[in-house]
């Protein structure tokens, strides 16, 4: 008889320890042979606490002789209250498409490389799904700490609850109740947070999530462009784009949407899946770019105040408080003109010396009637923001990518991908966006122009670009960058003249 075998990966303060001692005694309560070992992490968000349990079947004498740690390619259910942690378990081998089952909370709290990156250094979602996807036999996975959150639970008690859905260990429900109950411990909260990991796991959701989304849906007006979505483009990518459908109808408008679904029309026509899951899902963030009409719709959003709430956890009857502080320039101001007057403005800032130095001021305490409409005020300035010359230099700028992306496909498809994913660089307003675009002009004038024009290789451009975009981001002053291409330039000149 051959144990069930777990590994559990928990961020300090995750309560693993509890998790597992949960596990143990559900499984004793049934008679079981169990054994459980902690093996300690390195440090916060550098490595997880991990706890390696083997469970055996009913009828196992008790004499029964279980290994201490986990071994490649031997984990039956491998469980992770984060998404970066399912991913190191993966790299380590511990789960593998012929065995494992993953149980993994979807959401992300930074890794210390990634808070320490000078730009964007966090960890691509969607590639760390797919590798969950295709590295594992199964999956269980959804956002389990909204679920506790929502539960007023913990996240162990939704993972366990997931764990008893998923049927992998042979332990009835009341079994991993009682061990709840018995730890004494936030016993009604932490049922519930059960109770939702394992309706979850068992499917007993999807249908109340898809009407939610129904409904969503209706209420923004754009079925008809999610069926269009649905009939055009491949399963694969549906749900990058119905979720870019929705965020760019509650950015701007329906119309919006339907020039985002014209756009990746074009894609389509390349004949890569994967491809167009990526340009929709930067194309989405590239259409929905910050100005101060954004930031407005942000910080007035009832979502925002029920999470701020939740965060510094005010009850529903005390006082809360929100400051907001801002602090926009000559640029900010003149990004919400039509163009014409953004011209004069930033000219005017230019001859006095005054763009980049001048900022006003300005405090909103947004849980006030006055600040919340002054705020809620610019939030009402959509209709305008066709109007105002960021959107016209934002739309002009995603027409050029775009091109350079419908350009580069015929030639390779990696070439391609990469160019899309030099959308990466620019993000923000004011002087992070500023910095982001001129980095990506540098890249596209030096590497991504030769490329299309045939003066380099396809391969040799699609490693050029990554390198490119991988050192601007890690420098946003730029000095890594000029580093790279000067480097890019001396090889591409010295190839050439082998060349000839």
């Amino acid at each position: 008889m051959k144990p069930v075998t777990i590994l559990i990966g928990a961020l300090g303060g995750d309560g693993g320890g509890v998790l597992c001692d949960w596990i143990v005694a559900a499984a004793q309560s049934r008679g079981r042979a169990v054994q459980a070992t902690q093996i300690p992490g390195v440090a916060q968000r550098t490595g997880a606490t991990t706890y390696y349990i083997e469970v055996m079947p009913a009828g196992a004498p008790s004499s029964t002789v279980l290994a201490l740690n986990p071994a490649i390619g031997e984990v039956d259910v491998a469980l992770a209250t984060e998404l970066l942690e399912a991913g190191r378990m993966i790299f380590n081998g511990f789960v593998t498409p012929d065995r494992t089952t993953l149980i993994a909370s979807t959401h992300r709290v930074l890794a210390i490389g990634e808070r320490m990156a000078m730009g964007d250094g966090s960890f691509d979602v969607g590639r760390l799904l797919r590798a969950v996807k295709e590295r594992s036999r199964e999956q269980i996975l959804f956002d389990m700490d909204q679920a506790a959150e929502e539960s007023g639970g913990v996240i162990n008690a939704v993972l366990l609850g997931a764990l008893a859905g998923s049927g992998k260990l042979p332990i009835p429900d009341e079994a991993f109740e009682a061990a709840i109950r018995q730890a004494g411990k936030s016993v009604d909260t932490n049922l519930a947070a059960f109770a939702f990991g394992r309706g979850h796991a068992r499917g007993e959701l999807e249908q109340a999530v898809r009407e939610h989304r129904k409904r969503q849906t209706a209420a923004q007006g754009v079925e008809d462009l999610i069926e269009r979505a649905r009939r055009t483009y491949p399963v694969g990518t549906l749900d990058v784009v119905e979720e870019g459908i929705r965020r760019l109808t509650a950015y701007q408008d329906r119309r919006y949407a339907a020039l985002y679904l014209d756009r990746l029309d074009t894609i389509q026509a390349l004949g890569s899946a994967e491809l167009l899951r990526e340009v929709a899902r930067h194309l989405a963030v590239r259409m929905s770019f910050e100005d101060v009409i954004r930031v407005a719709q942000a910080k007035t959003s009832g979502e925002r105040m029920a999470r701020v709430r939740a965060e510094v956890r005010a009850r529903e009857h005390e006082p809360l408080e929100i400051t907001e502080h801002f602090k926009p320039g000559i640029e900010e101001i003149a990004a919400i003109l039509p163009p014409s007057l953004a011209r004069r403005l930033t000219g005017w800032g230019e001859r006095t010396g005054r763009l980049g130095k001048t900022h006003f001021s300005m405090q909103v305490r947004t849980t006030t009637v006055l600040g919340f409409a002054r705020l809620r005020l610019v939030a009402g300035l959509r209709w305008w923001r066709p109007r105002t010359s960021r959107y016209v230099e934002e739309q002009a700028a995603i027409e050029r990518w775009l091109g350079q992306i419908r350009g580069a496909a015929p030639l390779a498809i990696e070439l391609a991908q990469e160019i899309a994913e030099t959308a990466r660089l620019i993000k923000g307003y004011g002087d992070t966006h500023k910095r982001g675009l001129a980095n990506y002009r540098r890249i596209s004038d030096a590497v991504i122009a030769p490329a299309l024009a045939g003066r380099l290789s396809p391969r040799t451009a699609a490693d050029a670009v990554a390198n490119a975009r991988v050192a601007a981001l890690a420098d946003p002053e730029g000095e890594s960058l000029t580093r790279t291409l000067a480097a890019i330039a001396s090889t591409t000149s010295t190839l050439k003249q082998a060349a000839e």
